[in-house]
C-alpha cells in the first residue's frame, strides 16, 4: 500500500513531495495518452483514485496524521484530471499530445496553485480530515485547473482569431 500511496516512493522526495508527485504524474500521463488517449487516461484516473483511497485509508488508519506529506497518489489523480482537456483535445484533433504544450503547463501550474491555495470546495474537502478528503481535495483542484485551462485556451483562441 505504501508503494501506491507514495506513487512508487516519489512521495519521499524532498522538498515539496506534492510537487514531486505532480511532476511524476506528467510523463506517466503522457505515456497513458499515447497508449490509449483520453479514454485510457480517464480509466487510469478512476483506478488510481480507487486504489489511492484504499491505500490512503490503510496508511492513515493508525497514525495521528490524516494526510502525511509522503502520500502523493492524490496529487497524481488531481494532476491527471487537470490534463483531461489536453488528452481530450489531442484525441479530437488527432494531434500529438505535446502539441498542446500550453495545456500541459497551465494544467500543472493551476493544479499546484489550487492544491496549495485550497479555495472554496478544495478547502472544504480537505477539512473532512479523512482519506476521502485527502483524495477529494485534489480531485476538485484538478477539476478547477482543467476548467481554468479550458477558459484560458478559449480566450487565447478568441484573441488570436
Amino acid at each position: 500500500m505504501k508503494l501506491i500511496a507514495s506513487f512508487f516512493y516519489i512521495g519521499f522526495l524532498k522538498p515539496a513531495p506534492g510537487t514531486w508527485g505532480s511532476l511524476a504524474a506528467l510523463p506517466v500521463a503522457y505515456a497513458i495518452i499515447l497508449l490509449g488517449g483520453f479514454p485510457l487516461l480517464l480509466a487510469a484516473t478512476v483506478l488510481a483514485f480507487v486504489l489511492g483511497l484504499m491505500a490512503t485509508r490503510k496508511m492513515t488508519e493508525t497514525g495521528p496524521d490524516h494526510d502525511p506529506s509522503w502520500i502523493v497518489i492524490d496529487e497524481v489523480v488531481g494532476q491527471w484530471i487537470a490534463l483531461f482537456p489536453v488528452a481530450y483535445g489531442a484525441m479530437m484533433m488527432s494531434v500529438e499530445p505535446l502539441a498542446l504544450y500550453p495545456g500541459w503547463i497551465s494544467g500543472f501550474v493551476l493544479f499546484r496553485l489550487f492544491d496549495i491555495w485550497k479555495p472554496w470546495l478544495v478547502g472544504k474537502a480537505d477539512a473532512r480530515g479523512d482519506a476521502m478528503g485527502v483524495m477529494l481535495d485534489d480531485v476538485i483542484a484538478g477539476v478547477f485547473a482543467a476548467l481554468v485551462s479550458i477558459a484560458l485556451a478559449a480566450l487565447f483562441h478568441l484573441v488570436l482569431m
